[in-house]
Order: C-alpha cells, then sequence, then structure tokens
C-alpha cells in the first residue's frame, strides 16, 4: 500500500493525499510536478526511473474501508534536496531512454 507522503523530497511543498501535483517513482520517492519537470527530467535521482502521477486515496468509504479514515497518509516527510548540478550529470544519458526501458 502506498504510503502518500506528505512533502515534495526536493522543495518540501505539502502534497496533501489529494493533491493532483505528487509524482512518484516505482520505490514511491515522491516530488511535486514542478521539481519533476523543471529540476529531475523525469528521471528519479534516487533510482533513475521514471515518474507517474501519484493515485489519490478515496476520503470517503465508498466499499470495504479502504480510504483514507482506515488507511491514512504518512506523515513521514523525506527532505533530500537534489544537488541540481550533479543530477543534471547524472540525468544526461537517462532523460533521453523512456522509463519503460531504463
Amino acid at each position: 500500500m502506498l504510503e502518500i507522503r506528505p512533502t515534495c523530497e526536493h522543495c518540501n511543498r505539502p502534497l496533501p493525499p489529494e493533491s493532483s501535483e505528487a509524482r512518484i517513482c516505482s520505490y514511491e520517492c515522491t516530488f511535486c510536478a514542478t521539481c519533476v519537470d523543471g529540476i529531475l527530467h523525469h528521471v528519479c535521482p534516487n533510482c533513475g526511473g521514471g515518474f507517474t502521477p501519484r493515485p489519490i486515496r478515496p476520503a470517503n468509504n465508498w466499499k470495504g474501508d479502504n480510504f483514507l479514515g482506515h488507511d491514512p497518509a504518512s506523515s513521514r516527510m523525506k527532505h533530500r534536496p537534489v544537488d541540481p548540478a550533479a543530477h543534471a550529470r547524472f540525468a544526461a544519458t537517462l532523460k533521453t531512454i523512456p522509463p519503460e526501458r531504463r
């Protein structure tokens, strides 16, 4: 189950559970869309993978206790700002490779 981390790892921008601006990689590294587009160039600085919009967990109990009230979002913040120059070097070769082929 996704943790639904509360902030962008780079800029520390709040990303509440209902945010459509949250992006995650397959390891659930969490960044905002602005950082993914403008700084990370769609390359995760932790694993080299790509990003996808984070799903939004329902706030209401529509069926079977599958909602935020039963499975709350994480409060664990991971603020690990990326060194833009170092990441640009890392991402230089990866950003031209589609995520599904990395």
